[in-house]
């Protein structure tokens, strides 16, 4: 397993960024085919108020990275929603889809099929994923969003008042600009979605996932509602869990194992190696 630390300049911020890459290394027996072959590579997000380190320092995608052999390049979006913030030039679903998946790509041994790319993320980065995934639907083939922060609705209702998490109205019309318009723009992942449907383009897989007990189960059922109700495939569900890691370990790894990105029969275990979804229950598809 290689863990690598790199800073590069994004033209799209306009400034230098960090990421955390992980790129395992081949733990299968005996020869095996297209061992040279370039890895299908997941693009992880984190959530709001986190960092480049969240899930390298919180979850166990290090042992899902190897399990899966695919690389996992997890970038920082500070508070952005990983949209573009084009009043001010911080064009941050700009930098994702292109500066650092180009970056990427010319750096490390990594697929430029859009069938072998994969962006996920929790919370926030559950929006960004969605968001980046349908709008970005050339670049990405596969989206995993877990708890996702579908808040356009809470923007347009929000208040100046200040709250303890800083999301207040104010910061909203910073990432989404005119509040009055946002749900007739690309923000609004009801309308996205269904102008990729129009659009005639590649449709990309999407896995969506929220727990019972998270606050934001009812936007995840609603937007699955609405995808179900305009034709959009996708699979969600819902497991026991809150807003938390363990809920996030569980189903990150659910979301990559229905990809069946390797065959596992071939794959040598690591003796840490711990099945974080071994205690969970059922969970419902939606």
């Amino acid at each position: 397993m290689a863990w690598i630390q790199m800073n590069f300049a994004s033209e799209s911020l306009k400034r230098l960024v960090s990421a955390n890459v992980i790129i395992p290394a081949d733990m299968r027996l005996g020869p095996q085919p297209n061992m040279d072959k370039p890895f299908k590579t997941l693009y992880l997000l984190h959530g709001y108020s986190g960092d480049w380190t969240d899930w390298l320092r919180g979850s166990e995608i290090e042992e899902f990275a190897q399990m899966n052999n695919i690389a996992v390049v997890m970038p920082s979006g500070e508070n952005s929603f990983y949209v573009d913030i084009e009043h001010s030039g911080r064009l941050y679903s700009t930098y994702l889809a292109r500066d650092l998946v180009n970056f990427t790509r010319k750096i490390f041994p990594l697929s430029d099929k859009r069938e072998d790319t994969i962006i996920g993320g929790l919370s926030m980065g559950g929006y960004g994923a969605l968001y980046n995934g349908l709008k970005h639907n050339d670049v990405f083939g596969h989206v995993i969003a877990l708890s996702s922060a579908l808040v356009v609705e809470t923007a347009i209702t929000s208040t100046d008042e200040p709250n303890m998490m800083g999301t207040n109205r104010g910061y909203f019309i910073d990432v989404f600009d005119d509040l009055d318009k946002v749900m007739e723009s690309d923000k609004n992942l009801e309308l996205l979605a269904q102008q990729v449907l129009e659009s005639g383009g590649p449709i990309p897989d999407l896995y969506i996932a929220c727990g019972y007990n998270d606050m934001l189960v009812y936007g995840n059922r609603k937007l699955s509602n609405h995808l179900k109700s305009i034709g959009f495939d996708h699979v969600y569900e819902e497991g026991a869990g809150t807003h938390d890691m363990k809920f996030w370990n569980t189903f990150i790894k659910r979301g990559l194992d229905r990809l069946n990105l390797v065959d596992n029969s071939n794959v040598m275990v690591p003796p840490f190696w711990v099945d974080a979804s071994s205690d969970s229950p059922n969970p419902v598809v939606v």
